[in-house]
């Protein structure tokens, strides 16, 4: 039997760009493991300008398993968006991941 190992990067985008919004350049990571956020579970969240919100419009295990050793769990990935603050949610229209995993110690 082969068990094969799930990596981080599954997709690296959700959604399309739009050429007449501004694009941010963000951190993104587990809101609960990573950036500090409430809640139970883990849930992709982005920290702008040293803000964190919990992501709506794209999901933590559409990128890969968040546990894997190179997962949103465990990493503090950069990443490409469009989207507006609505109820202290980020909503996101673009998502994209634009780097190599990066690994930081639980905040």
């Amino acid at each position: 039997m082969v068990i094969a190992a799930s990596s981080q990067v599954t997709s690296t985008s959700s959604g399309k760009l739009n050429p007449d919004k501004a694009v941010l350049q963000v951190e993104a990571s587990c809101g609960q493991c990573k950036f500090g956020l409430p809640g139970k579970g883990c849930t992709l969240a982005v920290r702008y300008d040293g803000k964190a919100y919990f992501v709506d419009g794209a999901h933590i295990d559409s990128y890969g398993d968040a546990h894997a050793s190179d997962g949103f769990c465990e990493a503090i990935r950069k990443a490409e968006v469009q989207g507006v603050v609505k109820d202290s949610l980020f909503v996101v229209s673009y998502f994209k991941l634009i780097d190599a995993v990066e690994k930081v110690p639980k905040e």
